[in-house]
């Protein structure tokens, strides 16, 4: 992270924004603010939601099928999915103080959390509900204990991240969900992203942990079947990319999407499309 002395703003080294922060602005993700010329994740530890989940609801379908995690999530993401299923608190934080409650958990506090909930069948922990990677601070500490622990790593991220970032939470990290939000440009500039950095985050993560990708069909938007080919060719053209697992879900409206959900029809036509390339190809919402 930079400082520049003459401006008094401090860049925050997170994703592709590198948003130029001043003394006590907050970032596009609302979750990261310059604090005594320093980038800080001012959402560390401050958790709105706690909750002991099926593994296959993150959705991880090929790792400790069967199995249950402590799913655990703050407020803030870089991105501003009109859709988002979570916006009221991946979108919270607009304001000095976040409009939403919030309760404080040390890494440690978390960790013991986790163990305790082993009677229950937990294998460990997932971040997710917002986005992770901007508060990643609190990510590497935790999963660095939770792994001590002899538990399991999850992190439930849209991809959105510089390999910096992403490289001190993998040595911590068993698991990804990854969304891969579509396959253009101009689809990731709807959402607010950049498919590059996610392409070379999905490329980077899958050489250090299981990965499995996430993609949110929206009617008129991404569900072209070119988009498709092209995006199931570029995953199986990774290593062992055909053993990628994807998952194609059905999109409701959400948030400020208003768009119709999607036929169940065109989800089914896209995921014979991708099992043509890909081994396993898995419905969601349907």
């Amino acid at each position: 992270m930079e400082y520049n002395e003459r401006t008094s703003k401090a860049v925050c080294p997170v994703c592709f924004r590198h948003c130029n922060l001043m003394e006590g602005q907050l970032g596009e993700c609302h979750a990261r603010r310059c604090v005594d010329g320093r980038v800080i994740a001012d959402n560390y530890g401050k958790v709105t939601a706690l909750a002991l989940d099926p593994i296959e609801k993150k959705p991880l379908n090929r790792f400790y099928p069967g199995s249950m995690i402590v799913s655990v999530g703050s407020y803030g993401c870089n991105l501003s999915c009109p859709f988002c299923q979570n916006h009221d608190i991946s979108f919270a934080g607009y304001h000095k103080v976040p409009d939403i409650q919030t309760k404080y958990i040390a890494p440690a506090l978390l960790r013991d959390i986790a163990i305790e909930q082993t009677l229950h069948g937990n294998i460990g922990v997932a971040f997710t509900y917002n986005e992770p990677v901007v508060g990643y601070e609190y990510v590497r500490d935790s999963a660095k204990l939770i792994k001590e622990a002899n538990l399991k790593t999850v992190m439930v991220t849209n991809g959105t991240a510089e390999l910096e970032v992403l490289e001190e939470l993998l040595p911590y990290m068993d698991a990804m969900n990854i969304d891969l939000k579509g396959f253009s440009d101009e689809y990731y500039q709807y959402v607010g992203g950049s498919l590059e950095q996610t392409m070379r985050f999905i490329q980077k993560a899958i050489q250090h942990c299981h990965v499995e990708l996430t993609m949110l069909i929206v009617p008129g938007r991404n569900d072209e079947e070119t988009k498709m080919q092209q995006m199931t060719k570029w995953i199986a053209s990774l290593p062992h990319g055909n053993e990628i697992p994807l998952h194609i879900s059905r999109y409701f409206p959400r948030h400020k999407e208003l768009a119709q959900a999607t036929n169940v029809e065109t989800v089914y036509k896209l995921t014979n499309i991708a099992k043509k390339r890909l081994l396993y190809v898995y419905t969601g919402n349907c």
